[in-house]
């Protein structure tokens, strides 16, 4: 990987208990496979897996499949769960996957491969791929919206203030939209059979809190947090308290999150 984060234990858990599993999409790689290669589903490497949420949702469809991390934080978490007995995980860059050349039938990276040396990995990705093989990228936009009866556009104003806060933590190798390095990524792979969407809205309901907490995985409110622990807490605070007010409660409401997911999929000739 080009950027090494998301190491320590604490995010590694959060990451964990917080992260949204991308069930949709992986409905939406595994038609495409299915339309677009022979009946070949033996081998799935998940890169950039973190605590293995998106890895695991691959089992039913392949005889193995393994996720990949550079993080040994990560891995450790991804191992301490209830994996299906045909997933695995390997400590290795995304730019040096450790499979022999066309081996792999199926090379996602979920919410990852923005942190990536691009180039790089696009090659490596083309040398362990089979004929045939599919490559699967995806990954959601920072603002997450919010649904709650007919305050919603209330709700999102304030969640826009926390995004703004944490906007200039982002780190420069991803810029201010990471789309765009998925966009250009797409442009540079090779492959002719490719398909590109812009965006997938996926919703979760869950109690504001967790919401929070999604929101402090995020790599920007790490960087805060490592910084400035009070402002970082401060800010968690302020937003959570000017939603509660917003909704008139002091509880933790249910509310539905809304992540908007871009992805592209490419067919290796």
């Amino acid at each position: 990987m080009a950027v090494r984060l998301f190491e320590g234990e604490d995010h590694a858990a959060a990451y964990l208990q917080y992260r949204v599993a991308p069930l949709e999409l992986i409905s939406r790689i595994m038609g495409y496979m299915e339309k677009k290669t022979t009946n070949q589903f033996n081998l799935a490497v998940d890169v950039g897996c973190g605590s293995g949420q998106g890895t695991v949702l691959l089992a039913p469809y392949f005889t193995n499949v393994v996720g990949t991390d550079i993080s040994p934080a990560q891995l450790k978490m991804a191992k301490a769960q209830s994996n299906p007995p045909n997933v695995s995980y390997r400590e290795c860059p995304a730019e040096e996957l450790s499979f022999a050349s066309c081996e792999v039938d199926l090379l996602s990276a979920m919410t990852a491969a923005h942190w990536f040396n691009h180039q790089k990995f696009l090659l490596e990705a083309d040398r362990v791929l089979r004929p045939g093989g599919c490559l699967a990228l995806l990954s959601y936009t920072m603002d997450f919206e919010l649904e709650y009866g007919d305050i919603s556009n209330k709700l999102n104003d304030i969640c826009k203030e926390f995004y703004a806060a944490l906007l200039p933590l982002r780190d420069p190798h991803i810029g201010t939209n990471s789309m765009k390095i998925y966009s250009d990524m797409f442009e540079s792979c090779s492959y002719p059979d490719k398909e590109w969407v812009e965006c997938l809205r996926v919703k979760r309901t869950m109690p504001l809190n967790r919401y929070i907490g999604m929101v402090e995985t995020f790599s920007t409110y790490q960087k805060l947090l490592q910084k400035d622990p009070t402002e970082a807490k401060r800010l968690s605070n302020d937003i959570r308290n000017k939603l509660l007010s917003a909704m008139k409660t002091s509880s933790d409401p249910e509310v539905t999150v809304v992540v908007k997911y871009c992805y592209w999929l490419a067919r290796k000739p």
